[in-house]
């Protein structure tokens, strides 16, 4: 299992446009990806889930990869929600 600290960047949070890009995101990784905020764990695969964290821009979260191709997805998760989530 790998994992990273990052910080929400987007200006709206995970609403419901970036939860949307992100889940579909965790959904071409082969590994299981969590984020932890708080005190909560939400499966990053589940646009449900993330929307229901409500996560607000600034905050600080960890996203945690374990699987096969783990290293590999947590880069690219980490890479996508540094970039703003595209600024959706």
């Amino acid at each position: 299992m790998v994992s990273q600290k990052v910080v929400v960047k987007n200006e709206s949070g995970i609403h419901a446009r970036p939860a949307g890009v992100l889940a579909k995101e965790a959904m071409k990784c082969t590994s299981d990806v969590v984020i932890l905020t708080g005190d909560k764990t939400v499966q990053a695969k589940s646009i449900l889930n993330l929307m229901a964290a409500a996560i607000k821009a600034g905050t600080e979260i960890t996203v945690q990869c374990n699987g096969e191709n783990e290293e590999e997805d947590l880069k690219k998760l980490v890479d996508l929600i540094e970039s703003g989530l595209g600024e959706a």
